[in-house]
C-alpha cells in the first residue's frame, strides 16, 4: 500500500522519499546550465584579459583569486546541485574554500610574494 502527495512517497516500510515530480522540480532547467555556462565564460575571458594588463604583483594575484573563488561557487552551486541540496553541503564547500584561501594568503604574506 503507497500513500502520495505532492512531494513525498512513504512505501509500505514507512520509508520516505521525494516523489519524481518533487525531484525533478528542483532541477534548474537546460536553459539555466547555458546561462551559467556563459558566465563562467565570460569570466574566463576576463580573466585571460587580465594577465594581459599590466597590474602590480598583489592586485594581479588578488583578482585572480578573486574571479577563480566566484567560479568555483558557481561551479559547485549550479553543476553539482548544491543550490538545491540541503543548506549543510553549500556551507561546507564555501567553508573549505574560505580556509584554503585563508590558508593561501597567509603563506603568500609569510613568504612575501604579495609584496612589490
Amino acid at each position: 500500500m503507497s500513500m502520495q502527495d505532492d512531494t513525498l512517497n512513504v512505501d509500505q516500510e514507512g520509508t520516505v522519499a521525494p516523489s519524481p515530480a518533487a525531484h525533478e522540480a528542483a532541477h534548474p532547467s537546460v536553459i539555466t546550465y547555458i546561462k551559467v555556462a556563459i558566465i563562467l565564460a565570460i569570466i574566463t575571458i576576463v580573466e585571460v584579459g587580465v594577465f594581459y594588463l599590466d597590474f602590480n604583483r598583489t592586485a594581479f594575484i588578488l583578482v585572480f583569486i578573486g574571479m577563480s573563488g566566484v567560479k568555483f561557487t558557481i561551479v559547485i552551486m549550479f553543476y553539482m546541485h548544491l543550490k538545491f541540496d540541503n543548506i549543510l553541503f553549500s556551507r561546507l564547500f564555501i567553508g573549505g574554500l574560505v580556509l584554503a584561501a585563508a590558508v593561501m594568503f597567509s603563506l603568500l604574506g609569510l613568504f612575501g610574494v604579495l609584496v612589490d
